[in-house]
């Protein structure tokens, strides 16, 4: 039979937005506060990735260094942090079933935090033709192979993407001795600061094809091209030995779908308030399993917004009503998607095309104008943050929310 245990608070991830969710429970004397993580060591996306700028900007760490010093601050608080330990699947409304090196076992909270994070699509999913050779990353196994397990990888690589996770993964392989031989994007320009862009394309030589798809991967055995197609129909190959899928990222939301939680259509992560209450009651969700995929610092404030939310609930404060917020085209997404008079934490959206005329972002509901603003530009692949401060003209009996972009 299997064993079952009592926790105050669940939190299933070991990332930024759950390790700092974890460490302002404990520190706020929650006594059984318990974070999963299926992989051998808590920490998440930073664990892999040894560049700097993590953490404070007067003292920035490499991604190690910062998932060190998360686990290391959950566990001075008081939190348990187990690795190894898988979610299977709901037992309960709060409760779920485990495996991990102790064997199987059902634990049963008083609330449940899934922060599960996000991937980015593989080869496979992207249903790029070709055949099956050795040499196809995403940037996620690219930068365990070359910064945690010292493995070669090649000597040409072409890189998928033009947003910043792209530029990073043309880091780790030029930081692997292997030349970036171009990057493509199927979009009009890079999406990522111009600097950035411009650094990569005038000092370090890396060609960037804009309007350019990957149209078949080349080679037996070991990959020997990719055939690329550009906007007006000509395709070109470009020999290379590795190839890195950037970007094109989407939750692990597997739980949340399991559990009947609903989906956003559009983030296709759990659907949350201001709170970030999903639609179980007991049940919140944080980092970039709501919006795929954020930096580690806005993962880490949901985290601590959400412990604040949590520890509402344990005291028993009854949660407001919300109404509905969503996105017109252009726009793709917008998290969280439903909106409190009460909320204050900023909500992060994305476009789904170009907008470079400094368009202005309306917030709308019922006839009524909530909030306007203009933006310098929006661009796919980075993030757009709209305040709260307009969140306490929302009425909670009143229509949906709305948030749209004009010239004007």
């Amino acid at each position: 039979m299997t064993a079952v245990r009592q926790v105050d608070v669940l939190i299933v991830g070991g990332g930024p937005a759950g390790l700092v969710a974890a460490a302002r429970l404990a520190a706020a004397q929650v006594a059984g506060v318990e974070v999963l993580d299926r992989e051998q060591q808590a920490g998440g996306v930073p664990r892999h990735c040894a560049h700097g700028g993590y953490g404070a900007w007067p003292h920035p760490l490499t991604g190690p260094a910062y998932a060190r010093r998360l686990v290391s601050a959950a566990e001075r608080a008081g939190a348990v942090v187990r690795t190894g330990v898988t979610a299977l699947d709901w037992a309960g409304p709060l409760s779920l079933h485990t495996v991990g090196p102790s064997g199987p076992e059902t634990i049963r909270a008083r609330a449940v935090i899934l922060a599960t994070g996000a991937r980015e699509r593989p080869r496979a999913a992207r249903l790029v033709p070709g055949t099956r050779p050795a040499g196809v990353y995403t940037t996620g196994e690219l930068q365990q192979a070359v910064h945690r397990y010292r493995q070669r990888i090649g000597e040409r690589a072409v890189v998928v993407g033009a947003e910043d996770v792209s530029y990073a993964a043309a880091a780790t392989v030029r930081s692997a001795g292997a030349v970036v031989v171009a990057m493509l994007t199927d979009l009009p320009r890079a999406q990522t600061t111009p600097a950035r862009a411009a650094d990569a394309r005038l000092r370090q030589g890396i060609p960037l094809l804009t309007g350019t798809t990957v149209a078949e991967l080349l080679g037996h055995g070991r990959l020997s091209g990719v055939r690329v197609r550009h906007r007006d129909g000509r395709t070109a190959v470009l020999p290379c030995d590795t190839v890195v899928f950037t970007g094109d990222f989407v939750p692990d939301h597997e739980l949340a779908r399991r559990g009947g939680l609903t989906l956003d259509t559009g983030t296709r992560g759990p659907v949350i308030d201001g709170s970030l209450h999903t639609s179980r009651s007991g049940v919140f969700a944080a980092g970039s399993v709501l919006h795929p995929a954020e930096s580690a610092a806005t993962a880490a404030r949901e985290g601590a917004h959400v412990a604040g939310a949590v520890l509402e609930m344990l005291t028993g404060a009854e949660r407001p009503d919300s109404v509905p917020l969503s996105v017109d085209p252009p726009l793709f997404w917008i998290a969280p998607n439903r909106v409190t008079p009460a909320d204050r934490l900023p909500y992060v959206l994305r476009t789904a095309t170009p907008l470079t005329r400094r368009p202005v972002l309306h917030v709308t509901q019922d006839g009524r104008t909530l909030h306007r603003e203009r933006l310098r530009t929006a661009v796919p692949n980075r993030t757009i943050t709209l305040t709260a401060r307009w969140t306490h003209q929302a009425d909670p009996e009143g229509g949906p929310v709305r948030v749209h972009l004009t010239d004007r």
